[in-house]
C-alpha cells in the first residue's frame, strides 16, 4: 500500500514538473522574457535624451494597439518590436509571413515588420500635432535565432546591437519642451491596468488578422483598401498599393 503510494507521488510530481517546463517555455512567457531583457537594456541609455517605456497599450479612434518598447527622444521616437525565437529566421520586409526553422519543423509568424509599421501607424494618428516626428522602426531578437536571408531596409537586429542601432540615429529632431509635449499627449491614449481593454486588444489583433489574410487574397490592399497592383522593384515584381506613396503596403507574388 505504501508503495503504491509512493509511486503515485512521484508520477505526480513528474506531472507537475513537466507542466511547469511547458508553461515556462510558453510563447506568451519566452516573450515576456525577451520583453524583459531588452527592457533591462534600454536603461543604459541617457535618460535625459532618452524617455523609454516598456510595454505599453495605447488606444485611438482607429484601434488598440501593444507596444513592447517605446522611446521618445529628442532624436525622434523609437518603436522596438522585440521577439524571443530560436532557430533560424528567413523573411523579407514586403512579406506577409516569416519563418522559423528548427532542425525539419517550420513555424510561420506575422512579419514583425509590418507588425511594428501598424504600432506606428496608430502613433501618428494619435500624435497628429506633431507631423515634424521622425519615426524609428526597429526589430530585436533577444533570444538564441540566428538571422538567415533577411532582406530589410528597416534594422532587424541582435539584442547585443540594439543600443548601437538607435545610437546611429542620433541626430537631432525635438526639442526637450517637444518631448515631454508628446509624453503628456501620449498621457490620455495609455491604457493603464485595465484588463477588459488588454482582451479587447487580444480579440482585436486576431481579427485584424483575419481581414487582412482575406483582403490580401482578394488583392485588397488591408491598410487603405485600395487595390493591389503588381510593380517592379529591386527585388523583382511584388504587389504594391495603388494608392503609392501615401500608402506604402507591398507584398510578395
Amino acid at each position: 500500500m505504501e508503495y503504491n503510494i509512493v509511486i503515485v507521488v512521484i508520477i505526480l510530481i513528474v506531472y507537475s514538473i513537466g507542466v511547469f517546463i511547458n508553461r515556462f517555455n510558453s510563447p506568451k512567457i519566452k516573450g515576456a522574457k525577451g520583453e524583459y531583457s531588452v527592457a533591462r537594456l534600454l536603461r543604459k541609455l541617457n535618460r535625459k535624451e532618452y524617455k523609454v517605456l516598456n510595454d505599453i497599450y495605447i488606444k485611438t479612434n482607429r484601434g488598440i494597439t501593444q507596444i513592447d518598447h517605446l522611446i521618445i527622444s529628442v532624436y525622434g521616437i523609437f518603436v522596438i518590436e522585440t521577439k524571443n525565437y530560436h532557430g533560424w529566421i528567413h523573411g523579407s520586409e514586403k512579406s506577409e509571413y516569416w519563418t522559423q526553422s528548427f532542425y525539419k519543423k517550420k513555424r510561420k509568424f506575422r512579419n514583425p515588420i509590418k507588425q511594428n509599421g501598424a504600432h506606428i501607424y496608430l502613433l501618428k494618428n494619435a500624435l497628429l500635432n506633431f507631423k515634424q516626428v521622425k519615426y524609428h522602426s526597429i526589430i530585436v531578437f533577444a533570444g538564441k535565432a540566428k538571422l538567415k536571408n533577411i532582406y530589410s531596409n528597416i534594422p532587424v537586429v541582435y539584442k547585443n546591437k540594439l543600443l548601437k542601432t538607435i545610437k546611429q540615429n542620433e541626430i537631432d529632431n525635438l526639442s526637450i519642451n517637444q518631448v515631454e509635449n508628446i509624453i503628456n499627449q501620449l498621457n490620455e491614449f495609455f491604457i493603464i491596468n485595465d484588463k477588459q481593454q488588454k482582451r479587447e486588444h487580444k480579440k482585436y489583433v486576431k481579427r485584424n488578422i483575419y481581414e487582412r489574410k482575406r483582403n490580401v487574397k482578394a488583392l485588397i490592399c488591408p491598410n487603405c483598401k485600395g487595390d493591389l497592383v503588381v510593380r517592379k522593384g529591386e527585388y523583382g515584381k511584388f504587389y504594391g498599393c495603388s494608392n503609392f506613396p501615401k500608402c506604402k503596403f507591398s507584398k510578395n507574388i
